[in-house]
């Protein structure tokens, strides 16, 4: 009998520097396998940018399989049950994945470790794998800058070449993809990005050859818009975190190095999304007309504003006013990182469980922020990082021929001139 294997892909849709892939492909025959999960549709995920983001990066990553003889086989339902059916229809002893240690992900690879297999997590999520590095006095880092010193000292694992071919045994269905619209409801962002490696990789050239010599100066300049947008293709492991820290300036790979410092940090403590990291007594604010105001970029301060209706025309927020709009909610109107955290969760299409409740709680003083009181006052913020007003009038279209300093603080217009805005006042003082 032939020696089959199963890769299960989770978070790391591409068949570059894929290390599970590459392993498995050592079998005589293998299964490329990925599960339309139920519960993780039904959960945080199962949002429309995130969903339809995905299925680019399936119908693309079975492009790739199938240049090189294989294909993707697709099914719905629980992972371990669709694997245990898999291995008893192709008579595969092996199963290949990476290794991802959210909650979840530890419960998935719990339940297939006792279906008999032989079961192989390998890394390829981040470019550090969580609890590698660990300090002499603790299971993990709390703290990132002794983190980015053993960090950027670390010698990283050789990338794993692309398989020569994916040889899959005869007799197996590899099934349709669904539709997005039959996966969940509603519409994603009409600006959104497009899903799939090739997509992640045409991306990562043109911002190599373009902004990355920059990245250190220009990436907090709101209206340059010159970051580099790789983080759903990130998330959704289209790009290899290895190959782009290789490839980024150091500015970038100290990013890359905060995303693997909060992975560590969420396996350490599997309820970063819904506890206090580090208590502090807060009282929230229960104010639900200013949630809202906040959630719908109507809070008449224009650069929270912009940040708001960003997410929700493109299913991304720039770093900058990602940590602007956080500030606001949670320093400034008082109220729970959790509804902020939740609201990003909707729309985001990066929206990385780890990187989103880290960055959340760094921003309300829960988390691993040194400085838990320090606050960012949107009009300082505004006038260093978008001091034309240009990020500003791009989004918040009720000022898009305000000129000068009124671009920012719109209320100290004329009165008349004001009301011909139709641009609500701030819901708080904030001068």
């Amino acid at each position: 009998m032939m020696n089959t294997s199963i890769i299960l892909f989770t978070r790391d849709l591409r068949v570059s520097d894929n290390p599970a892939l590459a392993a498995a492909c050592r079998s005589e025959r293998v299964v490329p396998l990925f599960v339309f999960d139920d519960v993780i549709l039904a959960g945080s995920f199962g949002v429309p940018n995130r969903v339809w983001f995905l299925v680019d990066c399936l119908a693309d990553l079975r492009v790739s399989l199938r240049r090189l003889g294989g294909d993707l086989v697709v099914r719905r339902g629980d992972p371990a049950a669709e694997v245990a059916r898999l291995a008893r229809h192709t008579g595969a002893g092996s199963l290949f994945l990476a290794d991802e240690r959210s909650g979840y992900g530890t419960r998935r690879l719990n339940r297939l470790f006792g279906l008999g297999l032989e079961v192989f997590p390998l890394p390829g999520v981040t470019v550090v794998p969580p609890g590698e590095l660990t300090p002499a006095d603790g299971d993990h880092y709390r703290v990132f800058t002794p983190y980015w010193r053993v960090w950027k000292a670390t010698r990283p694992r050789l990338a794993a070449d692309v398989p020569v071919a994916v040889r899959l045994p005869s007799g197996v269905d590899p099934g349709p993809l669904p539709r997005p619209a039959d996966l969940v409801p509603g519409s994603p962002s009409p600006d959104r990005d497009r899903g799939g490696e090739q997509a992640g990789r045409d991306r990562m050239t043109a911002w190599l050859r373009s902004s990355a010599d920059d990245y250190e100066q220009i990436h907090d300049d709101l209206a340059a818009d010159r970051t580099s947008r790789l983080s759903a293709y990130l998330k959704f492991g289209c790009l290899s975190p290895l190959e782009v820290a290789k490839a980024g300036p150091e500015a970038f790979r100290r990013q890359l190095a905060w995303r693997d410092f909060h992975h560590q940090v969420a396996a350490a403590f599997p309820a970063l999304a819904t506890q206090d990291y580090r208590p502090r007594g807060q009282r929230w604010n229960r104010d639900t007309n200013a949630l809202d105001a906040w959630r719908h970029g109507m809070t008449g301060v224009p650069i929270v504003d912009a940040g708001m209706r960003q997410l929700h025309r493109e299913g991304f927020m720039h770093n900058r006013t990602r940590l602007i709009t956080a500030s606001f909610l949670t320093r400034i109107l008082g109220i729970h990182w959790r509804d902020g955290l939740r609201h990003f969760n909707e729309w985001l299409t990066d929206g990385d469980v780890a990187d989103n409740a880290g960055n959340w709680q760094w921003v309300a003083g829960t988390g691993n922020n040194t400085r838990p009181g320090q606050v960012l006052n949107p009009l300082r913020q505004a006038s260093r990082f978008d001091p034309q007003g240009d990020y500003v009038r791009r989004y918040v279209t009720e000022l898009a021929d305000i000129d000068g300093p009124h671009v920012h603080r719109p209320w100290t217009l004329p009165a008349t001139r004001r009301r011909a805005l139709d641009y609500p006042p701030p819901i708080i003082d904030i001068e």
